[in-house]
């Protein structure tokens, strides 16, 4: 017997798309990921909650260094869309 699956939310897709390598990474992309994860802790999500206080530092310490490399740079390489790619990843690490 086939288990029915849920249907992905509109915002659960948008993040693995956004988080996706075959996707090219834009700036509205890095901005709707940095305002949805601000917006998940000014609403002091439970997901958030449930995390360490280490693991908050860190997500933090990504999120400011996605925040960083968006402000300074116009134009990312592909290895620098990877690695704000991988920052985004850790600074959400713990949403649903």
């Amino acid at each position: 017997m086939n288990s029915p699956t849920r249907p992905i939310h509109p915002t659960e897709l948008r993040i693995r798309t956004i988080l996706s390598p075959e996707h090219p990474l834009c700036r509205d992309d890095v901005v709707w990921m940095l305002g949805y994860i601000k917006k998940k802790v000014a609403d002091e999500d439970p997901a958030f909650m449930d995390l360490s206080q280490p693991r908050l530092m860190k997500n933090f310490l990504y999120f400011a260094e996605a925040a960083m490399a968006l402000i300074q740079r116009r134009h990312c390489s592909d290895q620098e869309a990877d690695r704000l790619r991988d920052w985004l990843r850790e600074a959400s690490h713990g949403l649903a």
